[in-house]
């Protein structure tokens, strides 16, 4: 069975534990997965209905914390299609788009002053974008899957890092 990204980030979020929406939210947010997917607040219980369509998920009939919520858990079928999704993903090398490299293929249109600057705002946005997702990767204890996303997001982010300094030197 095909999913979205987005699918298969939330049905995984199920199958680590039952949730409710909001839940969903909160551990999207503390995580910082909105850097890597595209799930925002009012999608959640979009995805979540699609999700119990297709017959991946269903509710727990577990109280949520004192409120009136439906609790999510994946069915065995969600269970299959969350490892076969996520070991997919992880086999599939997939093209992606950044638009910097839009940006460096036009790069001759640019003012030098105006590169050298756009530049220096691209490394202060990294440093910046590094220490934040170090901070987050602190807060709390998180489990090795959880360890692995931040250190790849890390590792990224340094290597972008490391090749702007190089070609700040160039110019």
């Amino acid at each position: 069975m095909e999913l979205t990204p987005a699918e298969l980030t939330l049905l995984g979020l199920l199958v680590e534990k039952p949730r409710h929406g909001y839940e969903l939210e909160e551990v999207i947010t503390a995580r910082g997965m909105r850097d890597w997917t595209e799930i925002g607040f009012s999608s959640i219980y979009y995805l979540l209905t699609k999700l119990r369509a297709k017959g991946l998920i269903a509710e727990t009939g577990e109280p949520a914390r004192g409120k009136a919520r439906k609790v999510y858990a994946p069915t065995p079928e969600g269970f299959r299609a969350c490892a076969a999704g996520a070991e997919e993903t992880i086999a599939t090398l997939t093209p992606v788009f950044p638009p910097v490299l839009v940006g460096l293929a036009n790069q001759p249109t640019i003012p030098a002053a105006r590169l050298h600057d756009a530049l220096a705002r691209r490394a202060e946005a990294l440093a910046d974008k590094i220490t934040e997702v170090r901070a987050a990767a602190a807060r709390e204890r998180v489990p090795p899957f959880v360890r692995a996303i931040f250190d790849y997001s890390l590792t990224q982010l340094e290597a972008e890092q490391r090749w702007l300094a190089a070609y700040r030197g160039e110019l």
